[in-house]
């Protein structure tokens, strides 16, 4: 068994037993037995604190077999250009094996946000691909999709899928075959980056991604690091995941093998490493300040060879890209499509008819549909109507409304991706509706860095904000814009719930009450009669302001109601029923729409959320004396939504196009078989007119 002695004495030694020509004896410290050197098997040279050694010439086959020479405290490892030596050979295969295991253990469920202790779901069985594109967008089409609304958004997003990039294809090389150093993968808040580094980890573990591209793909989460205070090597960093262990570090020593890094959360980090002006370690078992540390893995300072994967919000990527060394590629996540969204209900819900029911549900508002192309949006979605359910709510009728659904969505992404904000939430909602309610005036949905600076203190950590470059000629400029023009509306309407005084509110009322149509104002006039109903405004404490001002608003409609009666007006008429809706509340609006007594729509489009609004505010009622739709463009499905509120008309009139006469036939008997109210039907149809 061989010990190791110091350099100097060793090289004594040697040079004695040249010049003399004889073999010598030497002692090994360990086991103190005196050997003979011709015996010697291994001879290890130890350099300590990084001093040098100089190999002895070894003459006359004295000493044969291996001779090991460790040198302390310089690393040359996985990443680098200059390789060394092991101080003992490895089976690191084996410890790789072992490291995937650990990860696909700890990767395969996904810890929801309203997760009870223990209670967590597969992520494969969750996980839905998101639309991603390797592309900057110009304002122009950021602003398109902004505004576009229902299929039309979708319509948007697949213009924009023509650059659409999947995971695998990350690092693939580009059209002049060089593939990127890092990758750099932007995303909003809820948009699923964490979601989707958590599925590159489990695949990759699993062997179906990245197979033959890294033989080692490590996770740094960034959200943990800032609890880190004392100086770390990256090694100390990594081992904050449960299952990087020393034996895991120890295959960064193996040059040959390929690495890649997962930075993820970026924009979370409260430390600043652009700005750091520590010494850079030299390799990632050397300790530094943290800063210093991570700073260095991203410009390169160590572990240069390796691969970087960083996920970040849109507020960071300028301050990301600037840091990061060598070639880059910007990939954007745009959330879901329409198809992915099906898959999302397919994945969330079991019952394929309830998929169904709820997929129909979600696209017949325009505005909950366009909404659930943020997976959060669409996990909140999902989560009410499945809770709803179980407690037997019908699907057709007592189901949350869109304003319901938009302030869980606030609630949820403020209580998980805010931790970092001084603001308290009145506070930080005051200053989002502010902004909102300035571009509701000017009608922009962009805004300058100037212009949200001048509002918003630090924009850059408030996750309702989005941040992208835009060329000015030979400089850049950055810009802000809300997740879609519905959260700006959604934002505007919280602005004047929170206006103390009320002035701005019954500004904005009064305007509708001269007959001054603003079609760009109505949804947010439909988002404050849901807010008045909702927890969201309990939360800010002030229960006698939500009082006043539903009462405010509950007889504004009252009197719109009153005008509608005497002067026909369908468009009116439907503002009237969808803010109606979004109260939700049944004895206000039953008793409101008994006033109103009958109701009529002449060659009026209605939409499936028409339809929904008005059987949801009809059954409100005790009974409708009289109903009347013509030409309104109602298909088969349309009708069949209404028929539920139909019977509760004591006249009912249908001029309908384009049905069938067994839709018809089918639509009169269930009528007069539901019906205890109704006394005159006139069912008028025609398959042959347009």
């Amino acid at each position: 068994m061989a010990s190791e002695i110091p350099a100097e004495l060793v090289s004594e030694e040697m040079e004695k037993r040249k010049k003399d020509e004889d073999v010598a004896q030497t002692s090994f410290a360990g086991d103190n037995a005196a050997r003979c050197a011709s015996d010697v098997q291994t001879l290890n040279i130890s350099a300590q604190g990084g001093s040098n050694v100089n190999t002895p010439v070894l003459s006359y086959n004295t000493v044969e077999r291996d001779i090991h020479i460790t040198t302390h405290n310089h690393y040359h490892g996985a990443g680098t250009s200059t390789a060394t030596q092991p101080a003992e050979e490895q089976d690191t295969t084996s410890i790789i094996t072992e490291y995937k295991e650990s990860i696909q253990s700890s990767y395969e469920k996904v810890k929801e946000y309203n997760r009870l202790p223990g209670e967590n779901v597969l992520l494969t069985e969750r996980y839905t691909e998101l639309l991603m594109v390797e592309c900057h967008r110009e304002p122009g089409e950021k602003e398109k999709e902004m505004r576009a609304r229902g299929e039309q958004h979708q319509e948007v997003l697949k213009s924009a899928a023509n650059s659409k990039i999947t995971v695998d294809q990350l690092f693939r090389p580009n059209d002049r075959g060089s593939a990127p150093k890092a990758v750099i993968l932007q995303g909003n808040s809820g948009y699923g980056k964490s979601f989707t580094a958590q599925r590159i980890m489990l695949d990759w573990a699993s062997g179906t991604l990245f197979k033959d591209s890294f033989d080692l793909v490590l996770h740094l989460k960034c959200k943990e690091i800032n609890e880190i205070a004392e100086e770390c090597s990256l090694v100390d960093l990594l081992k904050y995941s449960p299952d990087f262990t020393s034996d895991t570090a120890d295959v960064l020593r193996d040059p040959k093998k390929k690495l890649l890094i997962l930075v993820d959360g970026f924009d979370e980090l409260r430390i600043s490493v652009e700005d750091d002006k520590s010494p850079p370690p030299k390799d990632p078992f050397e300790k530094a300040p943290v800063q210093a540390t991570l700073k260095a893995l991203l410009v390169g300072h160590i572990l240069r060879k390796c691969k970087l994967l960083l996920t970040t919000r849109s507020t960071a990527t300028k301050k990301l890209s600037d840091l990061v060394t060598g070639s880059q590629r910007f990939v954007d996540i745009l959330g879901f499509d329409e198809e992915s969204v099906k898959e999302y209900l397919h994945r969330f819900f079991c019952d394929k008819r309830r998929v169904d029911e709820v997929f129909q549900r979600v696209k017949n508002n325009e505005t909950l549909y366009t909404a659930c192309f943020i997976p959060i949006i669409c996990w909140v979605t999902c989560t009410v109507f499945r809770d709803q359910i179980q407690e037997g709510a019908h699907i057709t009728t007592e189901l949350e409304t869109t304003t319901s659904i938009f302030s869980h969505f606030v609630s949820t992404l403020h209580e998980h991706h805010s931790q970092d904000l001084s603001l308290s939430v009145p506070d930080l909602l005051s200053s989002l509706g502010q902004l909102a309610e300035k571009g509701m005036q000017e009608k922009r949905v962009l805004f300058s860095k100037e212009g949200v600076l001048s509002v918003v203190s630090d924009p850059d950590k408030v996750p309702f904000l989005c941040k992208f470059l835009v060329k000015k000629k030979v400089k850049q400029e950055e810009m802000f814009s809300f997740m879609h023009l519905s959260f700006q509306e959604f934002f505007t309407a919280l602005h004047y719930i929170l206006d103390r005084d009320g002035e701005k509110l019954k500004r904005l009322l009064k305007s509708y009450t001269r007959g001054y149509w603003q079609s760009h104002r109505q949804p947010v006039i439909q988002f404050l009669f849901g807010l008045v109903n909702t927890e969201l405004i309990d939360e800010l404490g002030d229960p006698q302001l939500k009082r006043s001002i539903r009462s405010h608003l509950e007889e504004w409609i009252k009197k719109r109601i009153q005008h509608v009666k005497n002067n026909r007006d369908d468009n009116w008429t439907l503002f009237i029923f969808h803010c109606l809706y979004e109260l939700h509340e049944k004895k206000f609006i039953g008793k409101a729409i008994d006033e109103w007594g009958s109701l009529s729509f002449q060659r009026t489009s209605l939409t499936r959320m028409d339809c929904w609004v008005l059987c949801y505010c009809l059954l409100c009622c005790s009974t409708f004396k009289r109903l009347e739709f013509n030409r309104c463009h109602l298909t088969d499905e349309m009708l069949r939504m209404l028929q539920p509120a139909l019977s509760k008309c004591e006249e009912l009139r249908l001029q309908v196009c384009n049905l069938t006469d067994s839709s018809c036939s089918f639509l009169a008997a269930a009528l007069r078989s539901n019906s205890s109210s109704l006394r005159h039907l006139h069912l008028n149809y025609n398959t042959q007119l347009g």
